[in-house]
């Protein structure tokens, strides 16, 4: 096959170019430049939109001895990834860029141009799995090293889109990743992994969209309320500021009476009222997912032993039961979970393998859970 690698400049995608190169499969190396000025978006070796990882990209193609390409998707990445990350905290949501830079960027823009060119497949360093289903279609299974699983981010990919797809080091782990890696000469052996979201150049994402928002931000103050007593208990400069279940940078100007914390329970962007309240408030077992995404047949009804739903990409798992009316998903979910917020990807799994994702638009909690946190 003529297949496409992606290559961040990290060890995961320098070592799955080198697999699909020693496969047989005809490969050429490509970086996306994602920021027509890299520094604003990641200095140093944390990031996948620098300089330096372009030239550690290029570096490994040689040794690998791949043809080696930059292509500038600078534009479409600002528009489908940043645009819209600034867009959902403006909405008091909670996105997740790197699932969006999946779907928009690696598994849209350069798959569609690289049919268009020719070529068969993207392959990728994404820790995941493909197998050939009984029904002949392409299933995406978790990797075999559960720390390293990257199916969460994944999720939103269709059966065509994983049809074109490889993932080489799904059955592998990190461990022997660099390993690997240090054995065929590649530099980037011991390069850190990747951390935190790649154009937010500090990790302050609050302050961050504070600037680039400017006039679309919402409003630029308002109050910080407690959900059983209604009393305004202090301010804030911006509800980009909070997320659902957290806790710190709260600022409250008074102890909670029972001297346990408080965390965001709820935010409003046209008001600018942030709601906080104990822990308990942030138990939900109901789910309601829009823009669901299918890598298979669309399913009706998934109820038995391996369903389960994801809810963040580091998270665990909650048993659950899951209802695909149209346009809209219904989660149940066994296991209640905390510090859900909208904006957030579910997730849905039948054991191992990736049934879908949707993006959660609302939670809330059944009665008998409401009562047993009352």
């Amino acid at each position: 096959m003529k297949v496409l690698a992606a290559m961040s400049g990290g060890v995961d995608s320098a070592v799955a170019a080198a697999r699909a190169a020693e496969a047989g499969h005809d490969v050429t190396g490509i970086h996306l430049a994602l920021s027509r000025n890299p520094k604003s978006y990641r200095t140093g070796a944390r990031g996948c939109c620098t300089i330096e990882d372009s030239n550690d990209a290029r570096r490994a193609a040689d040794i690998i001895g791949i043809p080696f390409y930059v292509w500038d998707l600078s534009d479409r990445f600002h528009e489908d990834v940043v645009e819209d990350f600034m867009d959902e905290y403006a909405a008091g949501r909670t996105p997740n860029p790197c699932l969006r830079c999946n779907e928009k960027i690696k598994f849209a823009a350069v798959l569609d141009r690289g049919l268009a060119l020719g070529f068969d497949a993207v392959a990728t360093g994404h820790y995941a799995q493909l197998r050939t289903g009984d029904d002949g279609l392409i299933e995406m299974h978790r990797a075999i090293d559960m720390g390293k699983d990257q199916s969460y981010v994944l999720g939103v990919l269709t059966q065509d889109q994983l049809a074109h797809s490889l993932f080489p080091l799904g059955d592998t782990t990190k461990p022997v990743v660099r390993l690997e890696a240090a054995e065929r000469g590649l530099l980037v052996a011991d390069k850190p992994d990747s951390h935190d979201i790649c154009f937010v150049a500090d990790g302050d994402n609050a302050g961050w969209l504070k600037e680039k928002l400017g006039d679309r931000n919402p409003n630029t103050s308002g109050d910080i309320v407690d959900a059983a007593s209604g009393q305004v208990l202090g301010q804030h400069d911006g509800t980009v500021g909070f997320t659902i279940g957290q806790r710190r940078g709260l600022r409250l100007g008074m102890p909670a009476a029972d001297g346990k914390p408080r965390f965001v329970l709820d935010i409003e962007p046209v008001s600018g009222t942030v709601t906080v309240g104990p822990r308990d408030g942030l138990r939900i077992d109901r789910i309601t997912g829009i823009r669901p995404r299918w890598c298979g047949t669309v399913p009706e009804l998934l109820d038995g032993a391996g369903v389960t739903v994801q809810l963040r990409a580091h998270g665990g798992e909650h048993r659950a039961v899951v209802r695909v009316e149209g346009d809209h998903v219904e989660i149940e979910l066994l296991d209640p979970a905390e510090g859900i917020a909208p904006g957030q990807a579910a997730v849905v799994y039948d054991g191992s393998r990736v049934v879908g994702s949707a993006t959660i638009s609302a939670t809330d909690r059944s009665p008998a859970l409401a009562q047993a946190t009352a």
